[in-house]
């Protein structure tokens, strides 16, 4: 039994070091006074205070932040309000509707950013960061509502009912019942979106205009004319942001959970 604990560990740390070995290095190669990754010349903060200073960067950096904050915002008001649809209420063919919504789940990024591409050019749309905005929207949006509809499926609706007997109206049941208790989840679905539409590069690649180059789009072309430290500084920033957005969002989708279980 010791032997076969002491083998799962070593499987783990094995799976552990093969996934998170290549960041560390990333990171560490960051701080590297050489220019060259090949070699370790010493501790320098040098390439994060070059980085800032290069305009390119805070353009794609400035594009970025627009985008995901715009995308941020429209797809969790949407996917609020068709979140609570599908849980109050029941119609016909709800369950091939629910298909529908959780598809671009499973449709490759790829094959997405090509369709848009193409829905685009049909409706003669030029692309810039309109187009990027709807079609982080367009994916986004299935995992905002998978997130907000995980906090209502544990919510019941007995305080809704209790507030309603109580002579609220509509509005008011939603402003302080409903709204405070799915808030969570919808922090939670606005951090992933975020962080989504601010790691997307494929999707983006396709429905980008000259002028509207995004974060990811820019590092892919500074890796093609080589992987410098600036780029290193710059991934390692990135990894760090979505990260502790990756946790936020983790944490406040789960507080629900222990409160509910309190309360009953």
């Amino acid at each position: 039994m010791k032997m076969r604990k002491n083998l799962l560990f070593a499987y783990s740390l094995a799976i552990i070091g093969f996934l998170y070995l290549p960041i560390a290095v990333l990171i560490l190669y960051s701080f590297n006074d050489s220019r060259i990754n090949a070699t370790w010349s010493g501790f320098t903060l040098k390439w994060y205070t070059s980085l800032f200073e290069n305009d390119r960067v805070l353009d794609a950096l400035t594009n970025s932040l627009i985008i995901a904050v715009v995308t941020t915002v429209v797809t969790t008001i949407l996917a609020a309000f068709l979140s609570l649809a599908l849980h109050r209420y029941k119609f016909r063919f709800k369950q091939a509707f629910n298909g529908l919504i959780y598809l671009p789940i499973l449709i490759p990024d790829i094959l997405m950013g090509l369709s848009l591409l193409v829905m685009f050019s049909q409706l003669y749309m030029p692309l810039g960061k309109l187009t990027i905005i709807i079609a982080h929207i367009t994916f986004s949006l299935s995992f905002a509502v998978v997130i907000i509809t995980a906090r209502l499926a544990g919510m019941g609706q007995e305080l809704e009912e209790a507030a309603q007997d109580l002579g609220a109206s509509s509005f008011n049941t939603f402003r302080y019942i409903t709204l405070p208790i799915i808030s969570p989840g919808l922090i939670a679905a606005a951090l992933m979106t975020f962080t989504m539409s601010l790691d997307d590069f494929v999707i983006s690649f396709f429905v980008a205009g000259p002028d509207s180059t995004t974060l990811p789009l820019y590092i892919y072309g500074m890796v093609k004319r080589g992987v410098s430290p600036e780029l290193n500084a710059l991934s390692t920033i990135m990894i760090l942001v979505i990260v502790v957005l990756i946790v936020l969002a983790e944490s406040l989708a789960f507080k629900g959970t222990g409160n509910k279980t309190t309360q009953d």
